[in-house]
């Protein structure tokens, strides 16, 4: 069994774009991907595609064969549907496909459009990620949710909006020369702590925008690209995923994630690495509490350790854990069916230093992929690695 290689990757910027259809968003970063890869695309075996909210934004379920469609493909489809975490699930399955040896070149991707229908209707559309009996029917939205975990965070381990704040800032430094991010514009944490409250004690920055967009990567086994003389230094070398209870009341924990939790053993396990092992990372910090849990999860910081590592430049891009040079969730953007496969995108660049952060991970050579979907009721986890050609 080899680890599979990403061959090529491709995306659309991450913004407003109502006018754009998710068909036409992913040919872009479909075709941008095989561009990339410079592989036939006959070669193309199967996609597996990921995408949350298209019958409500875009009427328009049965998606994957229509992008296979739209990238020229004729291939087997398949979409997958894990809130946020879609195209996160859609890797864990391409690299499955590609280690069984049942096919050695596959599309993975994801694409979301959601401004189209406006930010009342898209707040709406994502609140089906959660209980709907026992939480939208109350209220619930994705801020409150958050909300509460980072109440309940600040209650069991201490921290202040002054410290989610320092996260918000990184995310935005980090941000600015992406130029596929939705928001390329420093803040200061004076900013984010005069900014409207959205759910207390979460304010407007410590929240990522509603975003359009969509990715797509080309992964190929070790022998294809062996064969084919591609340049394919970046490998999956490891998979994880895990759950929780849907409904925050039914959990164990509101200021810890055991999805993440089970999902990094799983993939730190799979890779034969361990939290110390990892250079640099992409978290899914659709909060600014979001990215705290996360890197307890993965193990990187203990329990209570994490709220204050933006504060102390640990998590910044001149620390010695960067944490979404992308600009993560919270500024680069988040097109929910297509994070997962951002992520991916982003460490391949990083790794192969190609990104306008690379200068920042030099010589780094181990990287986690952390894409979450809803409250953290589903988590994939996947380890990048540079390995020899």
């Amino acid at each position: 069994m080899s680890d599979p290689r990403v061959a090529g990757v491709g995306l659309t910027h991450f913004g407003k774009h109502p006018e754009r259809t998710g068909r036409a968003m992913f040919a872009e970063a479909g075709l941008a991907a095989l561009d990339d890869a410079g592989i036939d695309p006959d070669d193309v075996e199967a996609l597996f595609y990921g995408n949350f909210m298209g019958e409500l934004a875009e009427h328009q379920g049965h998606q994957a064969p229509l992008m296979a469609e739209a990238v020229g493909l004729d291939v087997p489809a398949t979409r997958y549907e894990s809130a946020c975490a879609s195209s996160g699930a859609a890797i864990r399955d391409a690299v499955f496909r590609l280690r069984s040896g049942e096919a050695d070149v596959v599309l993975v991707g994801g694409s979301e459009r959601m401004t189209n229908i406006g930010t009342a209707a898209a707040t709406d559309a994502l609140s089906i990620a959660a209980d709907d009996l026992y939480e939208i029917r109350a209220g619930m939205t994705f801020p409150g949710a958050y909300a509460l975990m980072a109440r309940a965070y600040f209650e069991e381990y201490g921290g202040s909006t002054e410290d989610l704040a320092e996260i918000a800032v990184k995310n935005h430094e980090h941000a600015l020369p992406n130029e596929y991010a939705q928001m390329q514009q420093a803040i200061t944490a004076e900013d984010a702590l005069d900014a409207p409250t959205i759910a207390d004690p979460l304010g407007l920055y410590d929240s990522c925008p509603i975003t359009d967009g969509a990715t797509a990567a080309v992964l190929v086994s070790e022998e294809y690209a062996a064969d084919h003389d591609l340049d394919t230094s970046v490998a999956v070398t490891g998979t994880g995923q895990g759950g929780d209870k849907m409904a925050l009341h039914d959990r164990q924990y509101f200021a810890r994630t055991p999805a993440t939790e089970d999902a990094a053993d799983e993939a730190y396990d799979d890779a034969g690495i361990g939290p110390d092992s990892v250079d640099f990372l992409e978290v899914h910090d659709c909060f600014t509490i979001a990215e705290v849990l996360a890197l307890e999860g993965l193990g990187l910081y203990e329990p209570g350790e994490a709220i204050g590592a933006a504060s102390r430049g640990e998590t910044t891009r001149e620390g010695d854990l960067p944490v979404n040079l992308s600009g993560g969730l919270k500024a680069k953007g988040h097109p929910v069916g297509a994070t997962g496969v951002a992520q991916l995108i982003s460490i391949t660049k990083l790794l192969e230093e190609r990104h306008p952060r690379a200068e920042d991970v030099e010589g780094a050579t181990t990287a986690l992929a952390h894409n979450a979907g809803g409250t953290v009721a589903s988590a994939t986890v996947h380890v990048l690695q540079e390995v020899e050609q």
